[in-house]
């Protein structure tokens, strides 16, 4: 949990950021609203906590329109109920009054957390993995999540973690295969000042943080062989040794792994220990692709749907049966997460009663986003305007517009109106169509080279080169 306090209430927002820190909450601070917006762009947060006095009926629109989907919860001294009344009707979704209350902080942290880590299934392959997953959770087994990327394996850690007896202490993620080689030894056991040029003062790493709670080592697969031998001693020992350390740290910590992986094949060609693998492996839960879990689609499915109709202000929408038929029907490389990116962009581009076949845009054999219709992807000049109604997926008013076009011009025109959707945001713009920030840098400058201009970052109307 990730918690951003914006304010300055001296004394009383400290405590409250000590009772967040002991319920394992990683808290920063931020003076004033501008100041959280920029700390929100380059790191993000989980949850707000806002002081009253400023202007939160300001912030709740400039979230909306950089697209944060993030509770905010409104602090002050007192308890006056006018004042809870405003912040509420201001956009505050809870109002905490100070000094704080360490039972009300706790269920406020435990609220959004379920929130945001939403464990959606309903498929009986998932309930026999969520079964396992409660049942070793008690216990003091390290565990290996193994399954593809974006099946939800960092949520499945976290729900070990909330069925655990750890569940009160800090939650710490690190991702083995973001951070620089030469930097995850740093990150994961801190450093002493003077260890090497620029450690200016003693760090914590995340052994430290995640002390008494749990330690998620995520795509551990990509850790280097020579790092490798010392965590193996420090899940061993239960001591870790800070980078130009004398003396070792003891730590108690319950190690979770993820791999996209198959360790095993890794540790037959020398690139993972075999030692450390047995050690981290006293537990296997897979979790399964999407594609053996047809009722788990149509569940996220809705539940993104509806998520992403609230954060971006448009009517929410039920998904049409064409529509679910299609979404079944794809093979889904890139699981849940190519699932949510998928209905964000439907969400975006329905029109009508219904989210109908025509907003599922999915990658086609060469990785462009083509229109569907029942159930396999086409390019929209394939079929003519009197075949393309409600029964074959795409509706009249949605095929007048696509008609005569390629499918590089159509997802010239999705790129181009989820851009100007953003503001110019080419991070948020990516995320929304489901590619990387490189290929819509490629894609921008292409179009560019052609003449076609495009939003500049911040502005909704105006188009300039990328």
């Amino acid at each position: 949990m990730r918690l951003l306090i914006v304010g300055t209430l001296n004394g009383q927002l400290g405590a409250a950021s000590q009772i967040a820190m002991d319920r394992g909450a990683q808290v920063t601070h931020a003076p004033d609203t501008d100041t959280a917006l920029s700390i929100l762009r380059s790191r993000g947060a989980d949850l707000l906590m806002v002081e009253i006095s400023l202007d939160i009926p300001g912030l709740i629109p400039k979230l909306r329109a950089e697209h944060f989907s993030i509770p905010v919860v409104a602090c002050g001294i007192g308890t006056d109920p006018k004042t809870a009344a405003a912040a509420i009707r201001g956009g505050a979704k809870e109002y905490i009054p100070l000094p704080p209350d360490a039972e009300l902080i706790a269920a406020v942290l435990e609220a959004v957390a379920e929130d945001s880590q939403s464990f959606i299934y309903r498929d009986a392959i998932m309930k026999n993995v969520a079964a396992l997953a409660e049942q070793v959770a008690p216990s003091e087994a390290s565990i290996l999540i193994t399954g593809e990327s974006g099946t939800g394996k960092e949520v499945m850690a976290r729900f070990v973690h909330q069925k655990s007896r750890r569940a009160n202490k800090p939650f710490v993620a690190v991702n083995c295969a973001a951070i620089p080689e030469n930097l995850l030894e740093s990150e994961l056991f801190g450093h002493e000042k003077g260890a090497f040029t620029g450690a200016v003062a003693r760090r914590i790493g995340k052994f430290e943080e995640a002390d008494g709670g749990t330690l998620l080592l995520d795509e551990i697969s990509e850790m280097d062989v020579r790092l490798q031998a010392k965590l193996l001693r420090a899940i061993q020992e239960r001591q870790i040794d800070r980078v130009g350390g004398s003396k070792p740290v003891n730590v108690n910590i319950r190690i979770i792994a993820t791999s996209n992986r198959n360790l095993q094949d890794d540790v037959k060609d020398g690139k993972f220990r075999e030692d450390l693998f047995f050690r981290l492996n006293v537990v296997n839960l897979r979790v399964p692709p999407l594609r053996e879990r047809p009722l788990d689609i149509q569940a996220l499915a809705e539940y993104f749907a509806k998520k992403y109709a609230e954060v971006n202000q448009v009517e929410e929408r039920p998904i049409s049966a064409d529509a679910m038929k299609v979404l079944k029907a794809h093979n889904w490389p890139g699981n849940v997460r190519e699932l949510e990116n998928t209905m964000h962009r439907s969400v975006l581009l329905a029109t009508g009663d219904e989210i109908s076949a025509a907003a599922v845009l999915l990658p086609d054999a060469s990785g462009n986003l083509a229109v569907t219709g029942s159930g396999e992807s086409r390019a929209p000049e394939s079929q003519p305007q009197s075949s393309m109604g409600e029964e074959g997926g795409i509706d009249a008013e949605v095929a007048a517009t696509l008609v005569g076009k390629t499918v590089a011009e159509v997802e010239r025109d999705l790129i181009i109106d989820t851009l100007k959707h953003c503001l110019g945001n080419r991070t948020h713009a990516a995320n929304i169509l489901g590619i990387s920030i490189r290929t819509l840098r490629n894609k921008l400058n292409q179009y560019h080279a052609d003449g076609v201009s495009v939003p500049q970052p911040g502005d909704n109307n105006h188009r300039a080169s990328v």
